[in-house]
């Protein structure tokens, strides 16, 4: 009669649904910003894939999506499990399993990939900042007044490098950053230069000269979290990752030491003083993507320049996106 009637839509919908009892199990790999976000949404799906499960053995369908909880996964379905199944998702909970720092930050996330919850927020502004291009590009600069471009290069391994660019110059406007590799200067191909002879093409270009870069080949960027301390977990000696704190996020997401840390979310530090990179952390969002390189290669391409006129005169600026 009238159970009969109620149960075969149930098992039309239970069949028609089916796919969602493994709701990850197709959609592609996702990449993560840091460690810690991946530990975020492998949490997220596994609370989600439950949901599914328990709502198929309990009620033989896939749960309605909630409306009354604000809690992290509001909307996912997950609130019918903590009466049918058990399953405790509130925030004392995360913050027993997962630790206090994760656990604020946690959000669902809107993302065109398959997370369902992060850390870093897509769009993060730090990350984009910092971003390595892969391939080539062109910047063309116009010589100023006094007939300068403001970049000093170094030739390293038979590339030639930027190794200085003065804040305010038509380096600077640009775009050239610390690093970034010069493959022509005005179609010439500099493979095998000294740093000489492409100062001495730079100085004797007339008005406007072509470069054709390649970003920053040498660098690498790691994305962090600070902690409920405000830290990433790393000491600095002179600009050089001297040490990692055991268990933070600098030490989860693989930074190392004898490198030298370049940009803070993008933004230039070379040769600032340690204080004043641990205040912009500091003043950074939680999410703090970093730009290291080796030291060796750090020494190398600052060493004809002088640590004094980079100090003073290096672009600190904030990149435009």
């Amino acid at each position: 009669g009238e159970r009969g009637e109620v149960r075969q839509p149930l098992l039309a919908a239970l069949h028609t649904s089916s796919h969602l009892s493994s709701p990850f199990s197709h959609q592609t790999m996702s990449l993560y910003p840091s460690l810690e976000d991946f530990t975020v949404d492998q949490h997220a799906k596994a609370a989600v894939t439950a949901s599914h499960q328990a709502a198929q053995a309990i009620l033989g369908v896939p749960p309605a999506p909630g409306t009354a909880s604000a809690g992290l996964y509001s909307g996912l379905g997950l609130e019918e499990l903590v009466e049918y199944g058990g399953l405790d998702i509130s925030q004392a909970s995360l913050v027993q399993y997962m630790g206090q720092d994760i656990a604020a930050r946690m959000t669902p996330a809107h993302t065109t990939d398959n997370r369902i919850a992060v850390i870093t927020k897509p769009g993060d502004l730090g990350m984009a900042r910092a971003a390595i291009q892969q391939g080539v590009h062109e910047a063309v600069l116009e010589k100023g007044a006094d007939g300068k471009l403001g970049v000093a290069l170094n030739a390293v391994d038979k590339g030639v490098f930027v190794a200085f660019v003065w804040a305010g110059s038509p380096a600077a406007r640009a775009g050239l950053r610390f690093g970034d590799q010069i493959l022509q200067i005005n179609g010439a191909t500099v493979a095998g230069w000294t740093s000489d002879k492409s100062m001495k093409a730079l100085r004797s270009a007339a008005g406007k000269v072509s470069f054709i870069v390649r970003d920053r080949p040498f660098e690498r960027t790691i994305t962090t979290v600070k902690d409920r301390f405000n830290h990433i977990g790393f000491t600095l000696n002179n600009g050089e990752i001297s040490a990692l704190v055991a268990d933070s996020s600098a030490a989860r997401n693989g930074l190392l030491i004898h490198h030298n840390l370049v940009e803070v979310n993008g933004q230039n530090v070379v040769a600032m003083k340690d204080k004043d990179i641990i205040q912009l952390i500091q003043e950074a969002p939680p999410s703090v993507t970093l730009t290291i390189m080796p030291t060796f290669m750090y020494n190398h391409l600052i060493k004809n320049i002088g640590f004094s006129t980079i100090r003073k005169y290096m672009d600190h600026s904030v990149p435009d996106l």
